[in-house]
């Protein structure tokens, strides 16, 4: 069982992040210069976190992604996918089991919230 989209966001905001939109599809959330997104359509969790793609190589590090890429066109903040037909921003997606699991990848990966 994954955290759910709404667990994530709540993790996210406990760590420093803070909701800067908000669309049908996603959250988007920032924290200084990085950015990330919660896919509100991931109703089991599995592809709830979704990371830049330059971030890529250094969460393989942390954690197994969900799949390759997720693509959408509410990932504004990310780049374009060239290479399919419908030219939506993408990310990479993650989903985790617990809130603690969740918090050491986001710490792993952006280092600890400056409060």
């Amino acid at each position: 069982m994954y955290l759910r989209p709404d667990e994530v966001a709540r993790v996210l905001e406990k760590v420093g992040f803070t909701m800067d939109s908000v669309t049908q599809k996603t959250y988007g959330y920032r924290r200084g210069e990085n950015y990330v997104y919660v896919n509100r359509e991931a109703r089991m969790g599995r592809t709830a976190l979704i990371i830049h793609p330059a971030l890529k190589e250094r969460s393989n590090l942390l954690a197994e992604p969900a799949s390759e890429i997720k693509t959408c066109d509410h990932y504004q903040q990310f780049p374009l996918y060239l290479a399919g037909d419908a030219r939506e921003h993408y990310g990479i997606p993650h989903g985790f089991s617990s809130r603690i699991a969740l918090e050491r990848f986001l710490n792993g990966l952006f280092g600890d919230a400056v409060n």
